[in-house]
């Protein structure tokens, strides 16, 4: 009689951040993706954020995640992501350290109405080394620039993807999330191509 083990697969686990500078879209993309009902940390803005947080661009935003987003895609039966959306303002920067470690890869989201605010969070991980890629957010479905065009204004590494997305849904963001996994297993196939021992 052939015996079957009945214990569970526990799925490999893997960490993605949802980055960008502040109102791009962070919230709403891991709300567009997650499987589960996302944790979201939003809270009203209040009078204290006047002149500390700049709404250039985004003047109609009434809330703000003040600690991070999570939600949760099953990829297959051994394969979980986990998504951390990052705040954006630079008075919660202090939490991104933490929030990367472990990470096997990263969306940073831009808005081509001010790229200036993707700056910061392409520095973060080029420095740290976690490879990334850019979701262009397209607002109401406006296309304004290509992802060339994205790709020299932000000085970007020709092997970072630049994805144009609307992160309102779901198979848009998934097109981004997708790019991520293809960067970090580039990445890695880099890394062990340099590891290998030279034969003489």
């Amino acid at each position: 009689m052939v015996s079957v083990n009945s214990d569970p697969v526990m799925p490999t686990a893997l960490k993605i951040l949802i980055a960008g500078g502040f109102g791009v879209g962070k919230t709403t993309m891991v709300a567009a993706v997650s499987e589960v009902p996302p944790l979201e940390t939003e809270e009203r803005m209040t009078e204290a954020s006047l002149g500390v947080d700049d709404l250039s661009g985004v003047e109609g935003k009434s809330s703000t995640t003040v600690a991070m987003d999570f939600g949760r895609i099953t990829i297959a039966p051994e394969l979980v992501l986990y998504l951390f959306g990052t705040p954006g303002q630079d008075r919660f920067w202090f939490m991104w350290d933490d929030l990367a470690t472990g990470a096997l890869g990263a969306v940073v989201l831009a808005d081509t109405r001010r790229l200036e605010a993707s700056f910061a969070s392409i520095d973060f991980f080029e420095e740290r080394g976690v490879p990334f890629a850019v979701g262009v957010n397209c607002f109401h479905g406006r296309r304004d620039c290509s992802a060339e065009q994205v790709r020299a204004a932000l000085d970007l590494d020709p092997a970072t993807p630049v994805v144009l997305c609307d992160v309102r849904e779901r198979a848009s963001s998934k097109q981004v999330l997708l790019a991520v996994l293809e960067a970090a297993r580039a990445k890695a196939a880099t890394h062990r191509a340099a590891a290998r021992p030279v034969v003489l």
